[in-house]
């Protein structure tokens, strides 16, 4: 079954893919002309509502389009930092864009609690049932940028499971293992897996 995934990041759908696929699930970048679709940015402090939000926006704008009978996966994330009361949160898009990994650094900077968590929330929908997730990885802030694989906060975010390493110094299949994302899908995996017999 095709799922098509709501997203402008690709590294998203590589991720997705890698994980649903052992399901027989194939995923694809959801693209309107060639273009993902602009969607309104829910505004909310939870990342479950965000997608809850998206999900339904998704829903009206395959509606009656050739695109209904597909599953369709959203998914919001975020990183959450202790020490600043959980931000950037829901922002943490909009933060890479404009402070990026060194504003946050230097946001730290007078700060010994460096505690952050990496949160994804994914809702699939196939056939009128929603299947949620959400997929939580505990880590720190390291004090540099080291790093240059993956995207986002992933330079300076150091998993605690890990042995010191940021995101962006492991490999794309070592990061899935950890991952808020790869947690998530993987849980999503679970439920939509047909009961054993």
């Amino acid at each position: 079954m095709k799922v098509l995934f709501l997203t402008s990041n690709r590294n998203k759908v590589i991720e997705a893919n890698a994980i649903l696929s052992n399901l027989g699930y194939e995923v694809e970048q959801f693209l309107v002309n060639g273009l993902p679709p602009e969607f309104i940015e829910p505004q909310s402090s939870s990342i479950s509502d965000v997608s809850e939000l998206k999900i339904q926006q998704a829903l009206e704008l395959i509606s009656e389009t050739e695109f209904e009978n597909h599953a369709l996966l959203v998914e919001d994330s975020g990183l959450f930092i202790e020490s600043l009361n959980d931000f950037p949160g829901v922002y943490s898009s909009y933060i890479s864009k404009t402070i990026g990994n060194e504003g946050i650094i230097n946001l730290l900077a007078d700060k010994s609690n460096r505690n952050a968590e990496f949160r994804a929330y994914s809702i699939l929908y196939k056939n009128g049932e929603y299947f949620r997730a959400l997929g939580v990885c505990s880590g720190s802030i390291s004090t540099q940028i080291k790093g240059t694989n993956g995207f986002g906060f992933d330079p300076i975010f150091i998993p605690e499971s890990g042995d010191g390493r940021t995101f962006g110094e492991i490999s794309e299949n070592e990061k899935a293992s950890k991952s808020h994302r790869g947690k998530s899908l993987r849980i999503l995996y679970e439920e939509l897996k047909p009961p054993s017999k």
